[in-house]
């Protein structure tokens, strides 16, 4: 336990330090929204990372991988390809110059300038603001679980330790200690991933004996017994190294609400939109790229690797598949660490957790405050005040919210993958609301305002409909269909039963392109040419 301590207390005092030194650097507005525009590209690409992987990725997505299989590695496919590849190059790189022509400091900020609408920017502060909490929520749990699990705490007082430490250094810091703490926090991760993935392959004989093992687990009668037990064979599972059977309701759930919605939803996320802002200049993005996806193959890949292969460590020591032996997916990782890693190990991967949940946490609430003080009070609703002391308020209040969300999920379903589910909502979300508009902000000169803004609200109404009254994996949940209806899901019982399995971004992201597409095509363009001109001066 005092090796623990010490970890931990060295590792508190660090970011301490770096939280410190973003605050001592954060002179303006500019240095507390965008990190002055002048971070090095590694720190960046760390930073953003750091945000996008977060415990959600390795508690919640490596649980998803314990009891669904290998599958998700398509996710670290498009995390890679979309993630970092298509975002940085395509999107990395106009999002930088239109941000330094415009002077944007936040993702709302900039689509509002683009297309010369306060609406625009006010509206999109207040879809990040209410919902990225449930996001915020999803990355506390994964935490605090482990937290919890570790030292044997209660899971509320290890949330409020928990959220004081974080909330602090970037109520200090700014985008400047968040992306410092970031880099450092990222390197951190990659060496606790590193270690795991080494450990698991070679407690198993090697990377071809332990795919082998994991592939004949599932015929072992005592396994395929406690699989159909948990209600996976019915849904469609038919092995951790395969995919589940086609158009099954597994299939939809890993497909459409893990792989395609967070693998999509990526490039509309807030948070890693502004990092693209703080750098000077495109050869800073284009470095970027190798470290970045590098980054993400090792996280994300490490995870889902990992948790798939829990399976044959827990069916060898208890008898029991992963989701038996830990009693719920979002705790399968955490019971892995603490039964089988070495104990000099544990506290390092406390660590990691805490850098993974940390870094994320602290780009969600810097993204929040941002969104309800700057973007909604500030200059949409023409509020008047310090930017800083207005986006710390605004902090403040996220970061209650977020916490209280937090709290709840201890009265949900255990057996429901909260961290993932509240993951894949907003990261769906993020994409049916800003892509399409994001995209024409970007590369369409003549795109109409009101089409955007238009194919924005089509897009988030519709994927707020199917959320709470047509998806049964959130409506469910949140209980306001049953409430008002009687029933889980509007379609339930119906013809249209099967659409109770598809995720709100299948149909909510097409319906806002259809829309913003369309009314392009119709409307005439009402932006000021000035305002296009300055947009696009210095976009290749």
């Amino acid at each position: 336990m005092f090796y623990t301590i010490a970890v931990i207390i060295i590792y508190l005092f660090i970011i301490a330090f770096l939280g410190y030194l973003g605050f001592k650097r954060t002179k303006t507005s500019a240095d507390y929204l965008v990190a002055g525009r002048q971070i090095h590209p590694l720190v960046m690409a760390l930073s953003y990372g750091a945000t996008f992987i977060s415990t959600s990725a390795i508690i919640g997505f490596g649980g998803a991988a314990g009891q669904l299989g290998m599958g998700l590695l398509w996710l670290t496919f498009l995390n890679i390809f979309v993630g970092i590849f298509v975002a940085f190059l395509f999107f990395g790189k106009r999002t930088r110059q239109m941000g330094h022509n415009l002077d944007a400091h936040t993702f709302p900020e900039l689509l509002g300038l683009r297309y010369n609408s306060k609406f625009m920017q006010g509206f999109a502060g207040i879809i990040i603001f209410l919902f990225m909490p449930i996001y915020a929520a999803s990355v506390l749990k994964g935490g605090v679980d482990f937290i919890q699990s570790y030292f044997g705490i209660s899971y509320q007082v290890s949330l409020l330790f928990f959220v004081a430490i974080v909330a602090i250094y970037v109520f200090m810091g700014g985008l400047k200690g968040v992306m410092y703490t970031d880099a450092f926090q990222g390197l951190i991760m990659f060496v606790g991933m590193v270690f795991l993935l080494i450990f698991a392959y070679s407690k198993l004989g090697g990377v071809g004996a332990a795919h082998q093992q994991l592939t004949d687990l599932i015929n072992i009668d005592a396994v395929k017994e406690q699989v159909a037990s948990a209600k996976l064979t019915a849904g469609g599972f038919i092995g951790w190294t395969s995919m589940p059977k086609f158009g099954s309701p597994i299939w939809w759930n890993l497909v459409s609400t893990v792989i395609m919605g967070v693998g999509i939803g990526v490039l509309a996320q807030p948070q890693l939109v502004v990092r693209f802002m703080t750098v000077k200049s495109d050869r800073e993005l284009n470095r970027a790229v190798l470290s970045g996806g590098v980054f993400i193959l090792m996280m994300t890949g490490v995870a889902f690797v990992v948790g798939a292969l829990s399976n044959v460590f827990f069916f060898e020591e208890t008898g029991k598949i992963a989701l038996g032996a830990a009693g719920a997916t979002d705790k399968i990782i955490p019971a892995f660490i603490k039964s089988f890693v070495p104990g000099w190990f544990a506290p390092l991967f406390l660590v990691t957790l805490l850098a993974a949940a940390m870094s994320t946490l602290s780009s969600q609430f810097h993204a929040m405050g941002t969104a309800i003080g700057r973007d909604v009070y500030e200059k949409s609703a023409g509020g008047k005040g310090n930017s800083i002391l207005i986006s710390k308020t605004g902090m403040l209040v996220g970061v209650i919210i977020s916490t209280a969300i937090a709290w709840l999920t201890t009265y949900l379903d255990v057996s429901m993958a909260i961290i993932a589910t509240g993951t894949a909502l907003f990261f769906g979300l993020c994409a049916a609301s800003f892509l399409p508009a994001y995209i024409g902000a970007l590369y369409v000169k003549k795109m109409p305002k009101a089409a955007a803004l238009w194919g924005m609200v089509c897009g988030f109404v519709t994927s707020f409909f199917w959320i709470f009254f047509i998806h049964k994996k959130e409506s469910g949940s949140l209980q306001l269909c049953n409430l008002l209806s009687g029933k889980p899901s509007l379609v339930e019982g119906t013809s249209l039963a099967s659409l109770s399995m598809v995720d709100p971004i299948f149909i909510a992201l097409p319906v806002s392109i259809i829309v913003t597409v369309v009314l392009a095509l119709i409307l005439k363009p009402d932006v000021p040419k000035m305002n296009v001109d300055k947009c696009f001066q210095g976009v290749a």
